[in-house]
C-alpha cells in the first residue's frame, strides 16, 4: 500500500451513515422494506435507523426541501436486478437513465449500485456477518482498487448475479 506524508489536515476514510428526511417514519420503513432485505439498528418517535453491516441509513421524520435533483445517495447492494424488479411494486419513481435510480416518496434520489463492480470494499468478516460472504469483486474493481494500492491479495472472480450475466 501507498503510504503519503502526513498532512495537518484531517483525513477523509470513510462513511459511518446517511441521513435522509421523510415524511412518516412508518411510512418510509414500508416503503424500503418493500425494496430492500434489512435489519432495523434502532428506532426512536422519529428516526429510525437501517443497519447496512458497520454503516446505517439514519431515517429522519419531516422533510424540508423539495425532491432532489442531481443530489443523490448511491447504496450499495448485492444484486442491482432484484431492485430494479421491486422498485415498481414499493411504487418508487424510477429515473430513466442507463442505471437503476429512483426518488421515493418524500423525493430522495437514489441510486442503486452493485457491489461486486466498484471500489468499495467491506472487511470479508462484515460481509460475512451481512450474509454476503460470497460477494466478489469484477475484474475491473479489482484493477481500480490495485491501481490505488488497496488490494492486499488478489480476490476471487465475482459471482454471477443478475447484474453480471
Amino acid at each position: 500500500m501507498k503510504t503519503t506524508p502526513r498532512s495537518n489536515k484531517a483525513r477523509l476514510i470513510g462513511m459511518n451513515h446517511i441521513a435522509l428526511e421523510v415524511g412518516d417514519i412508518e411510512s418510509a420503513l414500508e416503503f424500503y422494506n418493500r425494496i430492500f432485505d434489512f435489519r432495523l439498528r434502532g428506532r426512536s418517535r422519529h428516526m429510525a435507523f437501517i443497519d447496512m453491516g458497520d454503516q446505517f441509513i439514519a431515517l429522519s421524520e419531516g422533510r424540508t426541501g423539495g425532491p432532489d435533483r442531481d443530489r443523490h445517495v448511491g447504496l450499495v447492494v448485492d444484486d442491482k436486478e432484484k431492485v430494479r424488479r421491486r422498485l415498481k411494486a414499493a411504487g418508487a419513481l424510477p429515473i430513466r437513465g442507463s442505471g437503476v435510480e429512483f426518488r421515493d416518496p418524500w423525493g430522495n434520489r437514489i441510486q442503486i449500485v452493485p457491489y461486486e463492480s466498484i471500489q468499495f470494499t467491506k472487511e470479508p468478516a462484515v460481509l460475512a456477518g451481512m450474509g454476503c460472504g460470497d460477494l466478489r469483486k469484477t475484474p475491473s474493481a479489482i484493477r481500480e482498487l490495485a491501481r490505488k494500492g488497496l488490494v492486499a491479495e488478489p480476490p476471487k472472480p465475482a459471482r454471477k448475479t443478475a447484474a453480471t450475466r
